[in-house]
């Protein structure tokens, strides 16, 4: 996803571990705008993707950066609700993905 690595739960994407240049460098959490205050209240490190403005992240060069993944990771094997999104189906190209006429 976005040329980086994506945890999927229970078909959910959770989490996107980027290493690219900045804003694509630390962790993604998949999440609704929604969730963003109760998860940012419990989690003050988190901010809003500045591209992907309903989803949240850290930075990989926050100081609490370890931390925070840790504990982002503990939320997801909790299956916390507050956290994950159902992927928008993948758009299939060529002659199966024209319509028959």
């Amino acid at each position: 996803m976005f040329g980086c690595d994506a945890a999927y739960l229970d078909g959910l994407v959770m989490l996107i571990a980027a290493d690219r240049a900045k804003p694509w460098n630390g962790l993604i959490v998949a999440t609704s705008q929604e969730r963003h205050a109760a998860l940012v209240s419990e989690i003050p490190a988190l901010r809003v993707h500045p591209v992907i403005g309903k989803w949240l992240y850290v930075p990989e060069d926050d100081p609490n950066f370890e931390d925070v993944a840790a504990k982002l990771t503990q939320l997801v094997k909790a299956r916390d609700p507050r956290i994950g999104v159902e992927p928008k189906p993948r758009r299939r190209f060529g002659r199966s993905a024209l319509p028959k006429t």
